[in-house]
Protein backbone atom coordinates (compact mmCIF):
# COMPACT_ATOMS: atom_id res chain seq x y z
CA UNK A 1 0.00 0.00 0.00
CA UNK A 2 1.29 3.47 -0.99
CA UNK A 3 2.34 5.60 2.09
CA UNK A 4 0.11 8.97 1.09
CA UNK A 5 -2.68 6.17 0.50
CA UNK A 6 -2.43 4.72 3.77
CA UNK A 7 -1.74 8.27 5.34
CA UNK A 8 -5.03 9.76 4.00
CA UNK A 9 -7.02 6.91 4.37
CA UNK A 10 -6.43 6.89 8.10
CA UNK A 11 -7.17 10.56 8.65
CA UNK A 12 -10.39 10.36 6.56
CA UNK A 13 -12.36 9.37 10.00
CA UNK A 14 -10.73 11.84 11.78
CA UNK A 15 -11.74 14.91 9.55
CA UNK A 16 -15.03 13.32 9.42
CA UNK A 17 -15.17 13.57 13.22
CA UNK A 18 -13.61 17.44 13.42
CA UNK A 19 -16.55 18.23 10.62
CA UNK A 20 -19.24 16.91 12.64
CA UNK A 21 -17.69 18.12 16.06
CA UNK A 22 -17.63 21.99 13.62
CA UNK A 23 -21.23 21.17 13.02
CA UNK A 24 -23.47 20.57 15.48
CA UNK A 25 -27.40 20.12 14.34
CA UNK A 26 -29.09 23.09 14.85
CA UNK A 27 -32.46 23.47 17.01
CA UNK A 28 -35.20 25.22 16.09
CA UNK A 29 -37.42 26.86 18.38
CA UNK A 30 -41.03 27.27 17.56
CA UNK A 31 -42.34 31.03 18.06
CA UNK A 32 -45.80 31.34 18.79
CA UNK A 33 -48.08 33.80 16.28
CA UNK A 34 -49.61 36.82 17.38
CA UNK A 35 -52.90 35.17 16.68
CA UNK A 36 -51.64 32.39 19.45
CA UNK A 37 -50.78 35.03 21.64
CA UNK A 38 -53.70 36.79 21.53
CA UNK A 39 -55.63 33.39 21.66
CA UNK A 40 -54.57 32.62 25.31
CA UNK A 41 -54.59 36.53 26.34
CA UNK A 42 -58.72 36.14 25.13
CA UNK A 43 -59.24 32.94 26.87
CA UNK A 44 -57.85 34.29 30.15
CA UNK A 45 -59.81 37.44 29.75
CA UNK A 46 -63.13 35.56 29.11
CA UNK A 47 -62.56 33.67 31.86
CA UNK A 48 -62.43 36.85 34.11
CA UNK A 49 -65.66 38.31 32.33
CA UNK A 50 -67.60 34.60 33.27
CA UNK A 51 -65.99 34.63 36.89
CA UNK A 52 -67.00 38.09 37.59
CA UNK A 53 -69.97 38.90 34.87
CA UNK A 54 -71.11 42.53 34.96
CA UNK A 55 -67.71 43.95 35.03
CA UNK A 56 -66.74 47.67 33.12
CA UNK A 57 -64.48 47.93 30.43
CA UNK A 58 -62.03 50.19 33.25
CA UNK A 59 -62.55 46.73 35.42
CA UNK A 60 -61.58 44.42 33.36
CA UNK A 61 -58.24 46.61 31.92
CA UNK A 62 -57.07 46.74 35.53
CA UNK A 63 -56.76 43.34 35.62
CA UNK A 64 -53.61 44.09 33.04
CA UNK A 65 -51.86 46.92 33.91
CA UNK A 66 -50.21 48.50 31.52
CA UNK A 67 -51.88 46.58 28.69
CA UNK A 68 -55.06 49.12 28.65
CA UNK A 69 -55.39 49.01 24.72
CA UNK A 70 -54.29 45.19 24.38
CA UNK A 71 -57.53 44.67 26.76
CA UNK A 72 -59.94 46.90 24.95
CA UNK A 73 -58.77 45.21 21.64
CA UNK A 74 -59.45 41.49 23.13
CA UNK A 75 -62.94 42.67 23.99
CA UNK A 76 -63.82 43.94 21.48
CA UNK A 77 -62.77 40.38 19.57
CA UNK A 78 -64.58 38.43 22.01
CA UNK A 79 -67.74 40.57 21.54
CA UNK A 80 -67.31 40.06 17.53
CA UNK A 81 -67.29 36.22 17.83
CA UNK A 82 -70.16 36.21 20.19
CA UNK A 83 -68.25 34.59 23.15
CA UNK A 84 -68.95 37.58 24.94
CA UNK A 85 -71.10 40.61 24.99
CA UNK A 86 -71.12 43.96 26.96
CA UNK A 87 -74.83 45.40 28.03
CA UNK A 88 -75.84 49.06 27.86
CA UNK A 89 -74.81 49.55 31.52
CA UNK A 90 -71.57 48.97 29.96
CA UNK A 91 -70.91 45.86 32.45
CA UNK A 92 -69.57 42.76 30.17
CA UNK A 93 -70.94 39.10 30.43
CA UNK A 94 -70.32 35.78 28.61
CA UNK A 95 -72.04 34.66 26.11
CA UNK A 96 -75.14 32.26 27.37
CA UNK A 97 -76.15 34.77 29.99
CA UNK A 98 -79.23 35.81 28.56
CA UNK A 99 -80.54 37.83 31.67
CA UNK A 100 -77.38 39.50 32.32
CA UNK A 101 -78.02 40.95 35.46
CA UNK A 102 -75.31 42.55 37.49
CA UNK A 103 -74.51 41.63 40.54
CA UNK A 104 -73.58 45.33 42.71
CA UNK A 105 -72.21 43.05 45.60
CA UNK A 106 -69.54 41.02 42.96
CA UNK A 107 -69.09 44.25 40.89
CA UNK A 108 -67.54 46.09 44.19
CA UNK A 109 -65.52 43.50 45.27
CA UNK A 110 -63.96 43.05 42.26
CA UNK A 111 -63.16 46.54 43.08
CA UNK A 112 -61.41 45.43 46.13
CA UNK A 113 -59.79 42.44 44.80
CA UNK A 114 -58.50 45.01 41.99
CA UNK A 115 -56.40 47.14 44.92
CA UNK A 116 -54.53 43.71 45.33
CA UNK A 117 -53.98 42.26 41.86
CA UNK A 118 -50.18 43.07 41.53
CA UNK A 119 -49.88 40.72 44.15
CA UNK A 120 -52.65 38.23 43.90
CA UNK A 121 -51.45 34.81 43.12
CA UNK A 122 -54.91 33.44 42.31
CA UNK A 123 -58.49 34.66 42.65
CA UNK A 124 -61.56 32.88 41.63
CA UNK A 125 -64.95 33.63 42.76
CA UNK A 126 -66.45 31.76 45.67
CA UNK A 127 -69.79 30.92 47.39
CA UNK A 128 -72.26 32.90 49.64
CA UNK A 129 -71.53 35.04 51.67
CA UNK A 130 -68.09 35.41 50.13
CA UNK A 131 -67.70 36.90 46.86
CA UNK A 132 -63.78 36.33 45.98
CA UNK A 133 -60.76 34.72 47.09
CA UNK A 134 -57.49 35.15 46.37
CA UNK A 135 -54.04 34.15 47.34
CA UNK A 136 -51.16 36.62 48.07
CA UNK A 137 -48.35 36.41 49.76
CA UNK A 138 -48.87 32.28 50.35
CA UNK A 139 -51.87 33.41 52.47
CA UNK A 140 -55.84 33.38 51.62
CA UNK A 141 -57.74 36.13 51.55
CA UNK A 142 -61.75 36.37 51.51
CA UNK A 143 -63.57 39.36 50.31
CA UNK A 144 -67.28 39.20 51.64
CA UNK A 145 -70.12 40.99 50.70
CA UNK A 146 -72.51 42.18 53.59
CA UNK A 147 -75.50 44.16 52.46
CA UNK A 148 -77.60 46.51 54.25
CA UNK A 149 -79.58 43.99 56.75
CA UNK A 150 -78.31 40.87 56.18
CA UNK A 151 -75.53 41.73 59.37
CA UNK A 152 -77.19 38.75 60.92
CA UNK A 153 -77.11 36.55 58.29
CA UNK A 154 -73.51 36.71 57.15
CA UNK A 155 -72.35 36.47 60.63
CA UNK A 156 -74.31 33.06 61.20
CA UNK A 157 -72.98 31.73 57.91
CA UNK A 158 -69.39 32.16 58.62
CA UNK A 159 -69.81 31.02 62.40
CA UNK A 160 -71.31 28.30 60.91
CA UNK A 161 -69.21 27.45 58.11
CA UNK A 162 -65.50 25.27 58.49
CA UNK A 163 -62.70 28.08 59.20
CA UNK A 164 -60.64 28.12 55.85
CA UNK A 165 -57.71 30.32 58.00
CA UNK A 166 -58.10 32.64 55.59
CA UNK A 167 -57.95 36.77 56.18
CA UNK A 168 -61.84 38.49 55.82
CA UNK A 169 -62.12 41.57 54.61
CA UNK A 170 -65.79 42.07 54.82
CA UNK A 171 -67.51 45.06 52.00
CA UNK A 172 -70.24 46.56 54.01
CA UNK A 173 -72.83 49.07 52.38
CA UNK A 174 -72.65 51.62 54.92
CA UNK A 175 -69.98 51.73 57.96
CA UNK A 176 -72.57 51.79 60.44
CA UNK A 177 -72.81 48.19 59.97
CA UNK A 178 -69.32 47.34 60.81
CA UNK A 179 -70.35 47.17 64.74
CA UNK A 180 -72.57 43.88 63.90
CA UNK A 181 -69.74 41.69 63.16
CA UNK A 182 -69.02 39.03 65.41
CA UNK A 183 -67.24 36.11 63.39
CA UNK A 184 -64.23 35.04 63.29
CA UNK A 185 -60.93 36.04 60.62
CA UNK A 186 -61.95 39.55 60.69
CA UNK A 187 -58.91 41.52 59.26
CA UNK A 188 -60.77 44.77 58.08
CA UNK A 189 -63.51 46.12 56.36
CA UNK A 190 -64.24 48.35 53.47
CA UNK A 191 -67.10 50.25 51.67
CA UNK A 192 -67.25 51.29 47.57
CA UNK A 193 -68.24 54.19 46.10
CA UNK A 194 -70.00 54.61 42.83
CA UNK A 195 -66.61 55.34 40.93
CA UNK A 196 -65.07 52.71 42.42
CA UNK A 197 -62.65 54.06 44.93
CA UNK A 198 -62.42 51.59 47.92
CA UNK A 199 -62.32 52.39 51.82
CA UNK A 200 -60.83 50.66 54.62
CA UNK A 201 -61.91 50.58 58.14
CA UNK A 202 -60.81 48.34 61.69
CA UNK A 203 -63.56 47.82 63.87
CA UNK A 204 -62.89 49.90 66.88
CA UNK A 205 -62.33 47.72 69.94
Amino acid sequence: MRMDYAIGFLMRPLYAQITHLQKPERKVVPVKTRAELYGHEATELLRIISMYPGLSEKQLCRFYPGREDVTKNLLSHLCRQGRARQTDTGGYFPYGNDKAETDSGMVRAAWVLLDFIDKAEYHSSSDFPVKIAFFSGGELYEIIHAASGQEALVSHALRQSRDSGGRRIVLVDDPGQIPLFTFPGITGFCTVDAGGNVSYYKKST
